[in-house]
């Protein structure tokens, strides 16, 4: 798996690096088929204080490519809701890819 984590308006400290990898582990505890993750940590230039966070993410995994974003006053919590966006698809895209279909039952004569 190829992660890339970078900062625009901000720098990626070695903790919040880690951080990030850590919560994006669970993603390939569910499906290991992940060929590429891009993480993109921002920092909004706007006059409110609400949701000046960001967290954006693009995965591309087996015969497939997701996007998730989540915005946040805290980058932490915008990195949490971001993997649990992540989670979702990713489970739904391995339910999808598995053969639910079960062959016939042979017969004996």
């Amino acid at each position: 798996m190829n992660l890339t984590i970078s900062g625009h308006h901000l720098d990626v400290t070695p903790a919040l690096r880690t951080y990030v990898t850590s919560k994006l582990d669970r993603i390939t505890r569910h499906f290991d088929q992940v060929v590429d993750v891009k993480v993109l940590l921002s920092i909004e230039k706007q006059k409110e204080k609400q949701g000046r966070q960001r967290a954006e993410c693009n995965i591309h995994v087996k015969g497939n490519d997701m996007f998730a974003e989540s915005s946040h006053a805290d980058l932490y919590a915008a990195v949490d809701e971001l993997v649990d966006k992540l989670d979702r698809q990713v489970v739904r895209h391995k339910d999808r890819v598995q053969d639910h279909h079960h062959g016939a039952p042979k017969r004996l004569m």
